[in-house]
């Protein structure tokens, strides 16, 4: 008699959102699966382990601005440093998952400690005595990161509106994960005015996958 085996086996892993999974700690072992990727608890966390390396361990988010408009421009003082404000009225993410910045705190955020990024933001600028001011930014926050900082200069003579487009490379150590980084901007020289602010951040290495 010919015997019969059985060669299609399948476990049934319990569906469910991502709302659920951020909420829970999956048992070591024991799987959930949503619409973008499946998890299994590993070491008191939920670890990813499909897609690997995929739209969950990299990717970019984008948030605009929509208070500081051409009809509504943020005024500088000169030498008077603020943080940059972005109320990321609008926010496109390539996943739904990622999130890099909290427009409640005006702080950039981070993930995992040893995660890198790179920092994009972009705004328009005018001064109205452009020979004599410039404009400071910088990363704020604990350790290396308050090295990230640069200057913008005005090329295109007073009160002429100019397109800024700034990139920036860092990591995220223990203290940018506890309390996040601000960035801060302020003018020198003379008064300026900023706005059409937008941040683009992406994920280069996510560190919980290397």
């Amino acid at each position: 008699m010919a015997t019969t085996k059985n060669t299609s086996y399948k476990v049934h892993v319990q569906h469910t959102d991502q709302n659920e999974v951020d909420s829970v700690n999956i048992e070591d072992g024991a799987m959930l699966h949503t619409n973008e990727a499946l998890y299994m608890g590993h070491g008191d966390n939920n670890v990813i382990v499909y897609p690997q390396g995929g739209v969950k361990s990299l990717g970019w988010t984008r948030y605009d601005d929509s208070e500081y408009t051409s009809s509504n421009k943020l005024s500088l003082t000169d030498q008077v440093e603020v943080v940059m404000p972005n109320n990321a009225n609008n926010v496109v993410r390539s996943h739904t998952s990622l999130d890099f910045y909290n427009s409640t705190s005006k702080k950039i955020i981070a993930e995992n400690t040893n995660d890198a990024y790179i920092f994009t933001f972009v705004f328009k600028a005018e001064a109205p005595n452009a020979n004599q001011t410039h404009l400071d930014w910088r990363l704020v926050g604990a350790g290396d990161i308050e090295r990230v900082s640069g200057v913008v200069v005005f090329h295109k003579g007073n009160d002429v509106e100019q397109n800024e487009h700034i990139l920036v490379q860092y990591y995220a150590d223990s203290s940018f994960i506890a309390d996040g980084v601000e960035l801060k901007i302020q003018s020198h020289g003379g008064t300026a005015e900023i706005w059409d602010i937008i941040y683009f951040i992406q994920r280069t290495q996510n560190a919980s996958l290397s």
